[in-house]
């Protein structure tokens, strides 16, 4: 799958844009701050349902304006399917596929992307929710349904959390708090999937993992992937309750058995904070190299190593299992953070796919056989080169929407870390 043609208006500095792609490379140029990422981050945003950077949309919309259009034209195997989303500054989200409505949490079953960045670093380093979001960025597009399944697991884990907050408050004892144990069940039954299809994908990307690693840095460092399961005491430091009731399970206990046990060894604790201590929500991945827990021992360079191969072993996954082929690579300003024989074994590991995008501030950072089309970005406005001239790209046409056959219902975008504008 490539993207033949992205469409703005009022996504982030772009008041209106187009731009014309084609299969293979293209390299997005310019100074710091002119537009690249955002430019880049409307496709990420269409194939995960958030945006990398920041964890709300309001950002997403220009300044001034009700709402940000992202439109998409996307091709594979001769078919063209277009693909239309409204983010709305306040209100619920509207999306339209072949100018038919459709619900925005439809869209990552036609566009799949899977986007490198200077914030990648963090999954190693950073904290379990940026780890927790990659296999859920990876898992929506793998399986749009789950979209779905998260943001009810989200919508059950608020409820549940407003009603311990107000149990604390008054002071209510764990026995006499019945209405618990319906939210129990309803997390009980989207967390199981949730935290089973997390794991099943951790084991699918060992391998991807291994051979991506060993490509970047030409050795073996043994990366590994470990599932760190709140339900099974991962992360607790005090969990002599939830060990003991765990002892009473059978070995071949199930996710839902174990997650219910877990909720009963903690309900105490969790009366005492107002927060709901276990599920999926807590959830942790171990990357380990060598042995060591990568987080603390890698080096800069292993760290950065171990974050690509994690990109690079999610996109073959999606171009294994994907009906709409290879996903977009998107690698932003990520070549700057590497060194020149990391950049050449990246660049050799990315050059099969359909179509790759990269973005520089510096040319000269990107390796010269990925660097044959050339779109320079000034202050949001998008200047194709074309040959010695350079002229602008036409603006965007009308948006989704705003017509008679502009509906749809509304979806939340996943968290992601925030950041300001690029």
């Amino acid at each position: 799958m490539h993207v033949a043609r992205l469409s703005l208006t009022d996504w982030r500095n772009y008041e209106r844009a187009e731009l014309e792609l084609d299969a293979g490379p293209t390299v997005l140029v310019g100074r710091n701050g002119q537009g690249k990422t955002n430019l880049v981050e409307s496709i990420g945003y269409l194939a995960t349902l958030g945006s990398h950077r920041v964890s709300a949309d309001q950002p997403l919309v220009r300044a001034g304006a009700d709402a940000a259009i992202v439109r998409a034209l996307l091709s594979h195997d001769g078919r063209d399917i277009l693909v239309e989303l409204q983010v709305n500054r306040s209100g619920a989200n509207r999306a339209q596929v072949n100018r038919s409505p459709a619900k925005p949490r439809d869209l990552p079953r036609y566009c799949h992307s899977v986007l490198f960045a200077p914030e990648d670093l963090a999954i190693v380093r950073g904290e379990p929710g940026q780890r927790r979001r990659l296999l859920d960025e990876l898992l929506v597009q793998l399986s749009p349904r789950l979209a779905g399944v998260m943001a009810d697991y989200d919508r059950v884990l608020r409820q549940r959390n407003s009603l311990l907050k107000s149990a604390k408050a008054r002071g209510t004892a764990a026995d006499k708090l019945t209405t618990l144990d319906i939210w129990d069940e309803r997390l009980v039954e989207f967390g199981t999937e949730l935290i089973d299809r997390r794991s099943r994908l951790v084991a699918e990307l060992a391998e991807p993992v291994r051979l991506a690693y060993a490509g970047i840095v030409d050795a073996d460092h043994r990366p590994t992937l470990t599932p760190q399961l709140s339900i099974d005491g991962a992360g607790e430091q005090d969990d002599r309750d939830r060990g003991a009731a765990s002892a009473e399970l059978p070995a071949d206990a199930g996710t839902a058995d174990r997650f219910r046990t877990a909720l009963a060894s903690v309900r105490r604790r969790e009366l005492e904070r107002g927060v709901t201590l276990v599920g999926p929500h807590r959830d942790d991945v171990l990357l380990e190299l060598n042995g060591l827990p990568a987080k603390g021992y890698a080096s800069h360079g292993e760290s950065w190593s171990f974050a690509l191969a994690l990109r690079l072993a999610g996109a073959e996954l999606l171009r294994r299992d994907s009906p709409a082929g290879d996903p977009v690579l998107v690698l932003d300003d990520v070549f700057a953070e590497l060194d020149r024989r990391r950049r050449e074994r990246l660049a050799a590991a990315i050059a099969g796919y359909e179509q790759v995008l990269i973005t520089a501030a510096v040319l000269e950072d990107v390796p010269t056989e990925l660097a044959a089309r050339l779109v320079h970005i000034d202050a949001g406005r998008i200047l194709e080169q074309d040959g010695e001239h350079v002229v602008a790209v036409a603006p965007a046409g009308d948006v989704p929407g705003t017509g008679e056959d502009g509906t749809g219902d509304g979806e939340d975008g996943t968290e992601a870390t925030e950041g300001a504008d690029g």
